[in-house]
């Protein structure tokens, strides 16, 4: 469950840098963070389900 957790964090911490570099209008550093935001909430939500069955 600590790993759910930390990923969680790095996923919040990827919405924050996307919401940031919307704000800057830089195209490659929404597309990267906004990929790893998406990547990191799969691996976070798929960690907690799997520690519940």
């Amino acid at each position: 469950m600590a790993l759910a957790m930390i990923l969680l964090i790095i996923t919040c911490l990827s919405g924050a840098a996307l919401c940031r570099e919307i704000k800057a209008k830089d195209i490659i550093a929404v597309l990267f963070t906004g990929s790893s935001a998406i990547i990191f909430g799969f691996f976070s939500i798929a960690t907690i389900l799997s520690s519940f069955y």
